[in-house]
């Protein structure tokens, strides 16, 4: 039976496939375009991992051999997450000139912007599964605490300025009860409250002996990992020049003075496109504003 099948079927078909191949051989020589491709190697190497590396000035204890090992995943996770990365380190040009002097202002180490990447991919419109939005990823019920506004016309957790000074107001208040900048960036993942049940259980102090969930156990490894790759992008084979990262687009701010009744007419007469407005505006989040003329309104406008 198989024999059958081969000369009916399989045979005459290997028969019409050689010919064509050797058509296109000739084809090619006759058309002078007959080249020889040679397969190029492609080696994937271990990433090498500094000799000593810290986060907020504090160093992370490599000489454990797990936190070395971890520390390695996620450079590993990272630095072979070609697209992603090469991304993250486009953007860093346009959103951390907004960033770092309000961690400054605020007293926090200059190291959180890293978080920031960990957390959104520096995407203001960022969104997680658990409803946490925007660049900082902050629950609502966290944003309303610290005076961020959200209804259904305005959510302020998408307007990056503010996001970032309730995230720094967060970030302070967790150091007050941690004291140690590594478990602060861990209960920014987990939450305060289940970071202290977790030291109070296991009688521990120490972030990197700390036994937690994967996602918040593999955070501060992240943030490090993306802190490496960003500050010194050649080391890990990413050559971007300057003119391919995304600079900062110049911006006008303008005082939104009474209730907006449609931002379509609203943005042409500022002379630019809905799109554009909402793109740099993502706090808004509808067609509308309702003013009552207890709060002022800014918004960004693209000088294009």
């Amino acid at each position: 039976m198989k024999t059958k099948i081969w000369r009916r079927y399989v045979a005459p078909f290997l028969v019409v496939m050689n010919v064509v191949a050797v058509v296109i051989i000739l084809v090619s020589a006759k058309s002078g375009t007959t080249e020889v491709v040679v397969k190029k190697e492609v080696k994937y190497e271990p990433v090498e991992l500094p000799e000593s590396v810290s986060f907020a000035g504090e160093k992370m204890p490599l000489e454990r051999f797990y936190v070395k090992e971890a520390l390695d995943r996620e450079l590993l996770s990272n630095a072979y997450f070609h697209s992603q990365t090469i991304r993250y380190i486009k953007l860093v040009p346009r959103y951390f000139p907004i960033i770092e002097p309000i961690l400054k202002e605020h007293g926090i180490p200059d190291d959180f912007k890293y978080l920031a990447v960990a957390e959104s991919g520096l995407n203001p419109r960022a969104i997680s599964p658990a409803r946490a939005a925007g660049f900082w990823q902050l629950l609502e019920g966290t944003a309303k605490d610290y005076g961020l506004e959200i209804n259904s016309e305005v959510d302020e957790r998408y307007h990056i300025e503010k996001a970032t000074h309730v995230a720094c107001e967060y970030i302070k208040d967790a150091y007050k009860k941690f004291g140690n900048w590594t478990m602060v960036a861990a209960a920014y993942n987990r939450g305060m409250n289940g970071i202290n049940r977790q030291l109070v259980r296991q009688k521990e102090d120490d972030y990197y002996d700390l036994l937690i969930t994967t996602e918040t156990a593999r955070y501060v490894y992240r943030i490090v990992a993306l802190k490496l790759l960003i500050e010194n992008p050649e080391k890990y084979n990413f050559y971007i020049s300057e003119e391919d990262k995304y600079q900062v687009i110049p911006t006008k701010k303008v005082e939104i003075k009474g209730s907006v009744a449609n931002f379509a007419d609203y943005a042409q007469k500022q002379g630019v496109s809905y799109k554009m407005l909402k793109d740099f505006n993502p706090w808004l989040r509808e067609n509308n504003l309702t003013y009552s003329g207890r709060k002022r309104y800014w918004v960004e406008i693209p000088e294009l």
